[in-house]
């Protein structure tokens, strides 16, 4: 019997205006899991972001950027990523913030899941997960949007909307990438509704998730809307 290949991970973070964030996260990346490699999907940062990749990338070659020309998203960044990754020959994909809002300490626990699954999220709302300097309100609001989609499309994630991921590469080769258009939370909801469609299996490994160490937040009222309504698309949709 044939051994399986070496797994070959890749990391895709976007970045917008990360510059403080990001020099620190690469290494603490590679400080607990030197194997793999990293993915920055800048989107035109005016701080200078990309650029600081770049040189980054210059000295150390599991470092990759793609430089895209504007703003369009969560969503858009991680499907270009997720193109990327598939050109190539990475065995397991991972979503992770550019914020250290996903702490790089359970990427091992990641790779360990992914052994026996098609997907695994890091869930904050499983039994061992969590926030940290979360706010009730804000806890509330989050746990709310994951028992409301979880709800509408009638399945057992706890977790729907967090963007800590990992995928095995033939997820993502046998979804219709460019049929995805929802870019925040949405994004998140409809890719493991998407996986879970096709009859992958889908896993959720505990994890705490801290609020952002600099830079501000992306999320608005408007990616909130659009997850709202888009879990009835979904639900009534193909």
């Amino acid at each position: 019997m044939s051994a399986s290949p070496p797994r070959k991970p890749l990391i895709v973070v976007p970045t917008y205006n990360e510059r403080e964030n990001l020099p620190p996260l690469l290494d603490r990346i590679f400080e607990v899991v030197p194997q793999v490699e990293v993915l920055v999907v800048d989107d035109n940062s005016p701080d200078g972001t990309g650029a600081l990749a770049d040189a980054r990338a210059a000295t150390d070659g599991r470092i990759h950027v793609l430089h895209r020309a504007g703003k369009e998203g969560l969503g858009k960044a991680y499907i270009a990523g997720f193109k990327w990754a598939l050109e190539r020959d990475y065995t397991h994909v991972f979503e992770m913030d550019a914020d250290f809002s996903h702490d790089p300490a359970t990427l091992p626990r990641f790779l360990e899941a992914a052994d026996q699954a098609d997907v695994v999220l890091g869930s904050r709302w499983v039994e061992g997960g969590g926030t940290v300097g979360w706010p009730l309100r804000r806890q509330l609001l989050s746990k709310g949007g994951s028992l409301y989609a979880r709800t509408v499309l009638g399945v057992d994630i706890r977790d729907l909307t967090g963007g800590f991921k990992c995928f095995h590469r033939r997820v993502l080769a046998a979804m219709d990438l460019d049929a995805i258009q929802t870019r925040g939370y949405g994004f998140q909801i409809e890719l493991t509704w998407r996986a879970l469609r096709q009859g992958f299996k889908v896993v959720e490994i505990p994890i705490r998730f801290a609020d952002r160490v600099a830079g501000q937040s992306k999320m608005s009222m408007r990616i909130m809307s659009e997850a709202f309504t888009m879990v009835w698309k979904l639900r009534f949709g193909s």
